[in-house]
């Protein structure tokens, strides 16, 4: 069958594998960053690692192709961090975190994770109370074993409990990235093995869900057994779970599990269906199966008496026979789709193909790690008509921006515009909404920027009533245009603010504030629910990579998978609109 253009396979298997030797090194500087906050270490050589480990997730090349002396040429990383790079290229380990790593308890390490605890704090509930698991602390927490430590107070606890629970819910599940690129893989690695006639990923990670528990393969063989004998014999096999010529399971290095199924290839349509679901979808389409006398499973659509084959060979076809169009795996969900199927009213989904521009992104004039030039020509080769440089606003104070800065960029900016494939770009900025709503900069000054993002970057735990007016009195300044990464959310890491979107959403709706949907894989902000909920208020939606490297601007597409799964087209989208359209909108901001 053949994939509607929108699917989500497209990255080449070069770029996942360089992706993930650079992610892969990436977090072991941020877990050595970590590890040194837990024991103790120098705060400046902690603030090093961390930045380093940005900086090599964000870097386009390919780590273990480099020279000691190229590793040394990427931003943020000096020569001592380059040699544990080198060391760990060649010997898969970097001796120095090994010890660090034999100094903490594994339990302290995972705590240390809980969101709105820390490195350092989670070393004091160890050194001070013994608490050295995350079910530990619950427990404390639970007992009135925190009281009289300092820094552990009742608002504390509260927000703890929530980091726990966030946690429990996350489990072992990844971000949506990470299975993606790993599905992607080992896809295209099976698709090689002779004899693999089809092979396509099914699954949550079809449904572009923000979080991922196991990856589901499908494939069509006449060597069923040299295929999962390859599948077993993939370097990211941590061990086979279970083994089999029509299924076999595969724990990963990374803690994933694989099942790979073969199926008949009359079957194949069915069996995609059935294994992308979700359940909840699945059961719906059962209900209406047994409503037409007709039974489905994943071998096919069958006539209940006679037990003849209705449909099977696509996806398309088992649908059709229900009496349904083929519904988009990203609408799969029981959340609607059935019914706006059987009434002919399905949403015409926003493609990647749909895009004209990107509206939020950074350079290394803040945290980006990318100069503004390597991101223009990036932009353009992607083939954008629009581009919009977003750096931060002083006041994040740790960006030390300047008005000189800002406006020096700006020329910069006008210098390069139409440059690069005739692209024109828009100066912009991400500005910081205050606890009290307001934001950086005077009227006179933001006016001189093409667009404006407002994003909330602190002071999290605000309560209800306070976040809501702070958002509002935010999205109604005349001089925001786009409201960025509305819930604030690190998915496993942060949990969103409590505010009252309805409030929100009828604000933007009212101004002319278009809501982000925040493209990197681990905020997705807005989640698909609320994207359904702004859009039933009349939002409008900017769909962007907040990229502070050339390699996250191909984020997009997880922006584009949540965008779907909340039901959006391409009219929704304001950065798929023609620029002139575009501008009218960013000007006509009330």
């Amino acid at each position: 069958m053949a994939q509607p253009s929108w699917h989500p396979a497209r990255l080449a298997l070069s770029t996942v594998t360089v992706m993930r030797t650079n992610d892969e090194v990436a977090a072991l500087l941020a877990e050595y960053a970590d590890l040194m906050a837990i024991t103790g270490g120098d705060a400046f050589r902690i603030r090093s690692y961390e930045k380093a480990a940005r900086s090599v997730a964000g870097y386009p090349d390919d780590l273990a192709t480099l020279d000691a002396g190229a590793v040394e040429q990427i931003p943020n990383v000096g020569k001592a961090i380059a040699a544990k790079i080198g060391e760990y290229l060649r010997t898969g380990r970097i001796h120095q975190l090994d010890e660090l790593r034999a100094k903490v308890p594994a339990g302290v390490r995972r705590l240390a994770e809980v969101p709105g605890l820390g490195p350092k704090r989670a070393m004091i509930l160890y050194t001070q109370r013994g608490i050295d698991s995350v079910d530990g602390l619950a427990a404390a927490i639970d007992a009135g074993r925190l009281a009289g430590l300092r820094g552990f107070g009742p608002k504390t606890e509260e927000n703890l409990r929530r980091g726990i629970d966030i946690i429990r819910e996350t489990g072992d599940r990844v971000l949506l990235s990470v299975a993606m690129e790993l599905a992607e893989e080992l896809t295209a690695r099976l698709a090689a093995v002779p004899g693999a006639e089809r092979v396509a990923y099914a699954g949550s990670v079809r449904r572009m869900r923000d979080t991922i528990g196991d990856v589901d393969i499908l494939a069509i063989s006449d060597q069923p057994g040299a295929l999962m004998r390859a599948f077993t014999g993939l370097p990211h096999v941590e061990r086979v779970v279970a083994s089999g010529d029509a299924k076999t399971s595969i724990r990963t290095t990374s803690g994933l599990q694989v099942d790979l199924r073969v199926v008949p290839p009359a079957s194949w349509g069915a069996a995609l269906q059935y294994f992308t679901g979700s359940r909840a979808h699945n059961i719906r389409t059962r209900e209406i199966a047994v409503r037409k006398q007709l039974k489905l499973s994943e071998y096919g659509l069958f006539d209940v008496e006679t037990g003849d084959i209705i449909a099977s060979l696509t996806e398309e076809e088992v649908y059709g026979r229900l009496g349904l169009p083929w519904i988009p795996p990203p609408l799969r969900e029981d959340a609607g789709e059935i019914e706006a199927a059987l009434r002919g009213e399905l949403p015409a989904l926003v493609t990647e193909q749909d895009l004209r521009g990107d509206l939020h992104t950074h350079t290394d004039l803040t945290d980006g790690v990318a100069s503004l030039e390597e991101m223009v020509r990036a932009a353009a080769a992607r083939g954008y008509a629009y581009y919009a440089i977003t750096d931060h606003a002083p006041n994040l104070f740790m960006q030390r921006m300047t008005d000189e800065k800002m406006l020096a960029q700006r020329e910069q900016v006008r210098g390069l515009d139409g440059r690069h494939s005739g692209m024109r770009l828009l100066h912009g900025t991400e500005l910081n909404i205050d606890p009290d709503g307001g934001v950086d900069w005077p009227a006179e000054f933001l006016s001189g920027f093409d667009l404006c993002v407002a994003s909330v970057h602190s002071h999290f735990t605000q309560s209800r009533e306070q976040m809501t007016r702070r958002f509002v009195r935010a999205i109604e300044n005349p001089q925001v245009n786009i409201l960025g990464h509305p819930t604030t959310r690190r998915i496993g890491r942060r949990p969103p603010v409590d505010v009252d979107l309805d409030q929100v959403f009828k604000a933007c709706a009212r101004t002319g504030t278009a809501i982000e949907v925040d493209s990197h894989p681990d905020r997705l902000d807005l989640a698909a629910e609320h994207i359904r909920l702004a859009r039933r208020h009349g939002v409008k939606f900017s769909i962007d990579s907040d990229a502070h490297s050339v390699s996250h601007l191909a984020h997009m597409r997880y922006g584009i998978g949540t965008a779907q799964r909340g039901w959006l087209t391409a009219d929704d989208v304001i950065n798929t609109w023609p620029l002139d359209r575009l501008t009218a909108f960013l000007h006509n901001h009330a």
